[in-house]
């Protein structure tokens, strides 16, 4: 009997609270929210190193950054063979495999085939159809993977949530309705005042605009539009005749900070916006319809999860939990806190609990943040009033949770913890960042050309 196939949607930088599905108040989402209605839904997903490397890797192994030794966007070498990636897996149990849009990252390893598309660079409208774009060489490779005997595994990954945010019209402004060049309106002032990013902006943000909720609005616009194409994605299974045989899973590596904690348009930072992912699954006949569930769940979750629903044995020891039992209401064991990491433009740690955020910086940031941040999740869910100088009972009681956590996973894995040893996170190769006065003047993104070309392990020198 032929076994299933699976889609995997890694929809990069796409915060699950701005999904209608998740509550957003805008209905952002219409497409995919029917997909949760008919699958289930994970109400609390979290990514719990960012970002996108270090994301994909435990996505597509099923381990954390301790089982991974990925922590940086910059992942200095391939993707250890210690880990066994998910299109490895499938590929050995018979399964023909395709990757859109990610070729050249280290997190992507095993795939049959790669297929790219152009998820950063504007049309002649100054809009770029990244979705578009990606239905451009994933429909017709979905149509020949069905035709083929054996079953597949295609992992999509859709750009529009990523900066640039450049949706095509009427997208743009779907969610905006004011004056984005209004003189007086001074929001973007600090945005392009910001010096390591502000040429990147300059890049692709239109001139003259002064309004930082257009910018938010085109973020909102590109999820839609994004959400609009992968219906034709759906359209095409449903037309295929192949639904009844086809896990679908909806997700992304990380989230996204718009006019937050001074890290404007981008996925740095370890504040939830940037933990916060979606979670949905679609699989008629071997999952229930409409369910949502509440159990925090993380990243490393998801390859377990879909060799059990597909009926694939291995003998890995995952990091990451099964959450079918958890779908079929079994008791397992639940997730309360859990260690957080980033390696993109700053080097931190920190520890998660439902009532507390610890963030320690491991160097100096280029925001001129402090070291230690302490956060209430209860009382300040969005993370704005830093209480580590108040609470240093806290603080010393989540450093040493972490400090144990550290010590138990190294002395599993026999390995350094990864967040210490990659002091080259930055690409910079001079060692450990001193000072911010030094991050700041340094880590320098420029144009939108330099940002695609760190995505990709072959040009990690580009600055």
């Amino acid at each position: 009997m032929k076994k299933p196939n699976v889609i995997l949607f890694g929809i990069d930088s796409l915060r699950r609270d701005y999904m209608s599905s998740y509550g957003y108040h805008c209905l952002t989402t219409p497409h995919m929210d029917k997909i949760a209605k008919e699958g289930v839904l994970f109400e609390k997903h979290f990514s719990p190193s960012i970002p996108t490397t270090p994301a994909y890797a435990s996505m597509l192994t099923g381990m954390d950054c301790f089982g991974t030794d990925v922590v940086a966007l910059r992942h200095e070498g391939p993707l250890g063979d210690h880990v066994h990636t998910l299109a490895e897996v499938l590929g050995d149990n018979g399964y023909n495999t395709t990757c859109v849009g990610f070729t050249g990252n280290p997190s992507s390893r095993g795939f049959d085939h790669y297929l790219d598309y152009e998820a950063w660079v504007a049309d002649e409208t100054g809009r770029c159809p990244k979705a578009e774009n990606l239905n451009g060489v994933a429909i017709p490779e979905l149509k020949r993977l069905a035709r083929e005997e054996e079953p597949f595994f295609l992992f999509l990954r859709h750009m529009d949530p990523h900066s640039p945010y450049l949706p095509p019209r009427p997208f743009e402004r779907i969610f905006y309705d004011g004056n984005e060049k209004d003189p007086e309106n001074k929001s973007m002032e600090p945005v392009y005042n910001f010096k390591p990013h502000a040429d990147f902006f300059k890049s692709w943000i239109p001139e003259g605009v002064t309004d930082e909720k257009y910018v938010s609005a085109q973020y909102e616009g590109a999820i839609a539009y994004m959400d609009a194409c992968i219906q034709n994605i759906f359209a095409t299974v449903e037309a295929l005749g192949i639904e009844e045989e086809t896990l679908i899973v909806i997700t992304s590596d990380h989230g996204e900070t718009l006019y937050e904690h001074d890290c404007y348009f981008d996925h740095h930072g370890i504040y939830d916006n940037c933990l916060t992912v979606p979670l949905i699954l679609k699989f008629p006949g071997k999952i229930p319809e409409g369910k949502r569930y509440s159990d925090v769940s993380l990243i490393q979750d998801i390859m377990p999860t879909i060799l059990e629903l597909i009926g694939i044995e291995t003998n890995i020891l995952f990091n990451g939990r099964n959450l079918v039992q958890l779908i079929k209401g079994e008791e397992v064991p639940s997730v309360t806190e859990f260690y957080i990491t980033e390696c993109t433009w700053m080097r931190k740690h920190g520890w998660r609990t439902p009532e507390w955020k610890l963030i320690q910086a491991l160097e100096p940031d280029f925001h001129f943040k402090p070291e230690i941040e302490l956060y209430n999740l209860i009382e300040d869910p969005n993370e704005n009033n830093n209480v580590a100088q108040h609470e240093p009972h806290i603080v010393a009681m989540l450093q040493k949770r972490m400090k144990d956590y550290i010590a138990k996973r190294e002395e599993q894995t026999g390995r350094t913890n990864p967040m210490f040893t990659n002091t080259n996170y930055h690409g910079q190769g001079d060692g450990p960042i001193k000072t911010s006065e030094e991050a700041y003047e340094k880590l320098y993104l420029g144009s939108i050309t330099s940002a695609r070309a760190i995505q990709a392990k072959e040009k990690q020198d580009v600055k």
